[in-house]
């Protein structure tokens, strides 16, 4: 199994798919492709049909989109557990995975993820829309699905929906979006998490800048 992926400083959908993957503790092959490169497409040519990352490759099976990867290794190798097992829960994780999946796009085009960075910005009233929103979905799950006796994440145990917001959580920490003290809990835990540490340890060793994805000012 290969999973495609951009550079771990920028690629926000990749890091969804390596989360999921490496979460599960599945086999794969890790292709690290530099982003904004004439490389990178030719080297995805025959591979993807978007030439786009992530994409996973597993036999015959090619996946393209960062959701599609996470639902095609939870129905292949765990048996469905990356979701909660109660129905109603599980449905809610869905839709906030989704919200994620397809919204919040003033958060992505102002907030892009750069691990490396430390950046303060002027946002938008749409992208503040958005933090609060996040914010809320975050501080609702922290204090309704979190005991002493579970893990930290929206759903308690690690869900597909904390892979759809693992780089929101990279987001904030880099520009300094303040969040409530619940969200800061999850954000904490999100960030402490040993496998994002892998992820995150090997972002800040790269070197390439990708200039799209430079925003805000240096603090």
């Amino acid at each position: 199994m290969q999973l495609y992926i951009g550079n771990k400083n920028y690629s926000s959908w990749s890091l969804r798919a390596w989360l999921m993957a490496a979460k599960s503790g599945i086999d794969f092959e890790e292709v690290m492709l530099k982003l904004d490169t004439p490389s990178f497409y030719q080297q995805l040519k025959g591979i993807s049909p978007t030439l786009r990352v992530p994409t996973l490759v597993d036999g015959d099976v090619t996946v393209w989109d960062s959701l599609a990867i996470c639902e095609y290794l939870n129905d292949t190798y765990l048996a469905g557990e990356a979701w909660p097992s109660d129905p109603k829960q599980k449905a809610k994780a869905r839709s906030i995975a989704n919200e994620m999946h397809s919204g919040f796009n003033a958060v992505r085009n102002e907030l892009p993820m750069n691990i490396r960075a430390t950046r303060c910005l002027q946002l938008s009233d749409t992208a503040k829309q958005d933090i609060k929103r996040i914010d809320a979905i975050w501080s609702q799950q922290m204090l309704e699905c979190n005991t002493a006796d579970t893990g930290g994440w929206l759903f308690g145990n690690w869900s597909i929906a904390d892979m759809m917001f693992a780089p929101v959580v990279m987001r904030f920490r880099t520009y300094g979006i303040i969040v409530s003290d619940a969200s800061r809990r999850y954000m904490a835990h999100v960030a402490e998490c040993p496998t994002m540490q892998r992820w995150m340890a090997d972002a800040l060793k790269e070197t390439d800048i990708v200039d799209a994805d430079e925003a805000g000012v240096e603090l």
